[in-house]
């Protein structure tokens, strides 16, 4: 099927660092890039997916717009962290207006907030395995007031907020794209981003289990500010090699890798929490996304922890990429911070 114009919309990932932007031809041919592009936001202009400089992230999405000529004004955008809680319940067969009462009448004892500060939707995965009579769903519910500030932002931005979705969600509507969805085995995605992380256990393409931590990036550079007694900005810098001594490379080094070791533990609790409520599954595969997939070591020690492959995800795999626009260069460094932005632009006006 072709979509028509008016159901096409941009992937517009607004995280605490970067800001990335894309936008997807959807043909019958395939799934074919057209733009992509990534700005770095002010810092402290997002914290911890709260917009502080509402003004100045507007001015840096309008910009980010015009400088890789984006026309379109129609945008899919997603949140995550604190503000969103996402659940897997267990409830009764009923019809769907009913289910959907009972459902929101059930859901205040899975939500930490005042259940009128909160918007609500559901999906249903399917009969519950312990009960014909049941069946599980994925309860997610936003804090209405982040809802409000980021159709603030996108209005600001001279944009259109077609669809807000959440982050984990669009993480995984790029990944069934790839080729190696398919596989049968259980699969956890990672994304560990500046100040969230993000993780979603799926068996065929069906969530079953979701966590999200306040673990990222912004660690490292807290760290390194303390230790060398500089500015966030300027960790960032070292991370990057600038103006780095042979001594402040083992120390960058060392407290990467006692972060990625957190992170690590972690992940670890998860798994093992997950294995042990389910005693039949075994996660089989982990793919990592977000700037902590660049961390030196992290991968190695989940692979050594858990004894599983651990992968890098590259969402670009998927699509139809034209080289004369994109480099395999260009690509290889976008493909860890690209999925998100690229699984909201797979959305169209009309979704669910």
């Amino acid at each position: 099927m072709v979509f028509s114009k008016k159901d096409h919309l941009v992937g517009l990932d607004i995280g605490s660092t970067f800001i990335k932007a894309a936008e997807l031809k959807i043909s019958t041919k395939g799934n074919i890039l057209k733009k992509f592009g990534m700005v770095q936001v002010s810092p402290g202009a997002i914290v911890e997916g709260r917009i502080i400089d509402m003004e100045g992230v507007a001015n840096t999405i309008r910009t980010l717009f015009k400088t890789h000529k984006i026309k379109e004004k129609n945008v899919a955008i997603s949140t995550g962290g604190h503000s969103v809680v996402i659940k897997a319940i267990n409830t009764a067969k009923l019809p769907e207006k009913e289910l959907q009462a009972n459902i929101y009448s059930e859901a205040e004892q899975y939500i930490p907030y005042d259940i009128d500060d909160v918007n609500i939707d559901y999906q249903i995965l399917g009969e519950s395995e312990f009960s014909p009579d049941q069946m599980n769903v994925l309860l997610v519910a936003v804090k209405k007031d982040v809802v409000a500030e980021y159709i603030e932002l996108i209005a600001m931005a001279g944009l259109n907020a077609k669809i807000i979705d959440v982050d984990t969600f669009a993480l995984q509507n790029i990944y069934e794209t790839l080729p190696d969805s398919e596989s049968n085995e259980v699969t956890m995605l990672v994304d560990v981003g500046a100040s969230k992380t993000s993780l979603n256990i799926l068996k065929e393409k069906v969530s079953i289990m979701m966590r999200d931590s306040v673990s990222g990036t912004d660690q490292i550079l807290e760290e390194l500010s303390n230790k060398f007694d500089i500015s966030p900005e300027e960790a960032g810098l070292m991370i990057r090699g600038k103006g780095n001594t042979g001594d402040d490379q083992e120390i960058i080094q060392e407290i990467c890798q006692d972060i990625a070791n957190t992170w690590c533990a972690e992940i670890c609790e998860v798994v093992n929490s997950f294995q042990s409520n389910t005693n039949e599954e075994r996660v089989e595969k982990i793919i990592l996304s977000g700037g902590g997939g660049f961390i030196k070591g992290f991968s190695d020690s989940l692979k050594s922890e858990l004894d599983i492959k651990v992968l890098t995800i590259n969402p670009f795999e998927g699509l139809i990429v034209a080289e004369k626009h994109f480099s395999d260069s260009l690509l290889s460094g976008l493909q860890l911070q690209a999925p998100i932005a690229l699984g909201l632009a797979l959305r169209r006006a009309d979704d669910k």
